[in-house]
């Protein structure tokens, strides 16, 4: 049995080294041999041991992890996400449940696989309720055919081959399992920087004002410290009022812990001190943050949670159950466990992001993302700092970032997104948000794909390929700044209305007061495009309205219970595609031209219940000499509001 035994392991060995598909065959071959034979310490397994390999490997769960990973594997790439928690999402998890922020313009606000999840979210979750949230982004996921994902799973080492990462060592504590997984191209999305095992060059901490000459850095020397470490209070409305109790070994504070005049944040001519902060309807106790200099922000995550534990429970004491009855109508149904992470590491890049790049616009050739968030600079005292919890800086609304700050300068198949971008700490302070950390991951797993797919570096690619990278950026509704999408040379031939024509211009929302949308009833078929000559289509790409101006969808502060949220009324439910058999004779070939909707229509194609802003639909290759989409149901409105219209 024993030698059986070996021999088996080293079969299922072979199967699961191949590819991340293969691991689940040969996981479920070694339990179908074994069956349900008696186990004891001589034929069982107390750690297993896997190996896996795929072309990309993404560690790191958050948003710019999750982002990347269902970006690289659309496009094609295998890919393997390891995320150390038991859900996705990162500080935006119900774990964490820190509101996801970016830009504050609503023109300006962030689309791709980012908004797919929150229209994702308002479809399947209308209630906001966070643990749903957690499986909302799990189903973005798990629903990549191309993906596989290891929840549950800490690296914990790097094997090298010369410069480059060769695997990742992992464990896994739910099913006692240690992992090797092997690949071509590693991106750290971890946010602590976890890759920098592989020797990476890398930062931590506040550069002096001199480093870079920034003008809102206040110290004159280097230090090693960071923006702190935060966890967040959820309340509900309540009909009656009962003292709350803090834990004896909460901290129990009185007026005099907050009797200075030093406003507590943060926008010039904002007096928003703690006596304001103390609303309960706001529920946002981000300044409920421990010490990025009395605490290591990694190493002492336990002392910090601790810590965290002891001032939240102690705040909530205080506002509760204050003599002004100011938080009466209100009670505690939820604390978080897990802080919520600002500031780790930062990996150095060619290009490290500072100050003037973000209030210049970022003005950058190799544009791939973008922010809006301000200049929030935390004071690394936190919570207990008595005076200001955080300076902001008003920056321009949209900035660039660029591809040269998303890989490593020194491990030639290491890249990264979100928290561990190359950065100063003065520039980290707005990058660090989770919208811009989405369009990053994003960013960084669509050029991965390519960069397998040439079988070359991030460097190469940045070098002579970057400009197809931000053409499928913008093909993924990723809007860039200072350019516009290039439009499907079909659609580019076609003949349309002249109210059609905003569907094609390239810009897929509103701008600076242009509306760039096409209004559509119910089955009206003025929606089309038609050619003098047939051509051969496959596929259409739409851009429907998912409204921008609905901040609900980065899900609500409160625990409220009934109140669902609406999807976006102007959004087009259900639709089909058609396309005109093509004229037979020069008589029709007339007609045609005089009238667009004249023909024969088929459809080749219909979507229901869709939820999202951008729309790929495929199918069989036809030739024809016209292509139009109807409008069937929306979701609200008496008109869809139609951005984008393109024939593939």
């Amino acid at each position: 049995m024993k030698k059986l035994f070996s021999v088996l392991s080293i079969f299922v060995a072979m199967l699961v080294s191949t590819t991340a598909s293969a691991q689940i065959t040969g996981v479920e071959l070694m339990r179908e041999k074994q069956g349900s034979a008696f186990q004891t310490n001589k034929n069982d397994q107390v750690i297993r041991q896997v190996e896996m390999d795929a072309p990309i490997v993404v560690c790191g769960g958050g948003l710019s992890g999750l982002c990347a990973a269902v970006a690289a594997a659309r496009h094609g790439s295998q890919v393997i996400l390891i995320q150390d928690r038991p859900m996705l999402g990162g500080n935006t998890s119900s774990e964490m449940r820190m509101g996801i922020v970016g830009v504050r313009e609503d023109q300006c606000q962030e689309a791709g696989i980012m908004e797919e999840m929150q229209c994702r979210n308002f479809y399947y979750n209308p209630l906001q309720r966070y643990p749903l949230w957690d499986d909302v982004m799990y189903s973005t996921v798990v629903e990549e055919k191309n993906i596989r994902l290891l929840l549950n799973t800490s690296v914990r080492d790097v094997v090298m081959n010369g410069k480059e990462i060769a695997a990742v060592k992992c464990w896994n504590s739910n099913n006692y399992t240690e992992y090797t997984i092997k690949g071509k191209l590693f991106l750290d999305c971890t946010g602590d920087g976890i890759l920098r095992l592989s020797g990476a060059e890398y930062r931590r901490g506040t550069e002096s004002k001199s480093t870079y000459n920034e003008s809102y850095v206040t110290n004159e020397e280097s230090t090693n410290h960071t923006m702190g470490n935060s966890i967040l209070l959820q309340l509900r409305k309540t009909s009656e009022h009962h003292p709350f109790h803090a834990p004896e070994w909460a901290y129990h504070f009185t007026d005099d812990d907050f009797n200075y005049e030093t406003p507590k944040s943060t926008l010039p001519n904002q007096k928003l001190n703690y006596k304001i902060i103390w609303r309960a309807h706001d529920n946002n106790f981000w300044w409920v943050e421990c010490s990025g200099i009395k605490f290591d922000t990694i190493f002492d995550a336990n002392e910090i949670q601790y810590e965290l534990k002891k001032i939240g429970y102690g705040i909530w004491e205080y506002m509760k159950n204050h003599p002004d009855g100011r938080c009466r109508d209100y009670e505690l149904v939820w604390t978080g466990s897990i802080p919520g992470k600002r500031e780790s590491i930062r990996y150095v890049a060619p290009h490290t992001l500072t100050q003037q790049d973000v209030l210049s616009g970022g003005h950058f050739e190799d544009v791939v993302a973008y922010g809006g968030w301000t200049l929030d600079n935390h004071d690394s005292n936190g919570f207990h700092n008595k005076g200001l919890a955080s300076i902001e800086y008003y920056i321009p609304q949209g900035y660039g970032i660029p591809f040269d700050c998303l890989y490593s300068v020194n491990v030639p198949n290491l890249m990264f997104a979100g928290r561990d971008i190359s950065a100063s700490h003065m520039a980290f302070s707005a990058v660090r948000v989770m919208a811009t950390c989405a369009l990053m991951g994003q960013a960084v797993g669509t050029a991965a794909d390519m960069i397998i797919d040439k079988g070359i570096t991030p460097a190469e690619l940045r070098k002579n390929h970057i400009k197809e990278l931000q053409d499928k950026l913008e093909d993924d509704d990723c809007m860039l700044p200072y350019r516009w999408r290039k439009i499907s040379p079909l659609t580019a031939s076609a003949k349309t209305l002249a109210e059609n024509e905003p569907m094609r211009n390239g810009i897929d929302r509103e701008w600076e007061g242009q509306d760039n949308g096409v209004y559509a009833a119910v089955g009206e078929t003025h929606l089309a495009y038609t050619w003098d000559k047939p051509i051969k289509a496959s596929a259409v790409r739409l851009i429907f309205d998912s409204d921008f101006k609905v901040r609900g969808k980065r899900m609500r502060k409160l625990e409220e219970t009934t109140d669902r949220v609406p999807m976006p009324k102007e959004m087009v439910k259900k639709f089909h595609v058609q396309v005109r058999v093509p004229a037979a004779n020069k008589k029709q070939q007339k007609e045609y031209a005089a009238n667009p909707e004249a023909g024969e229509w088929k459809t080749v194609a219909t979507v229901d219940e869709n939820f999202r802003r951008l729309v790929n639909v495929s199918f069989d290759a036809v030739e024809t000499d016209g292509v139009r989409i109807v409008v069937d149901k929306i979701w609200g409105a008496d008109k869809a509001h139609i951005f984008a219209f393109d024939v593939k």
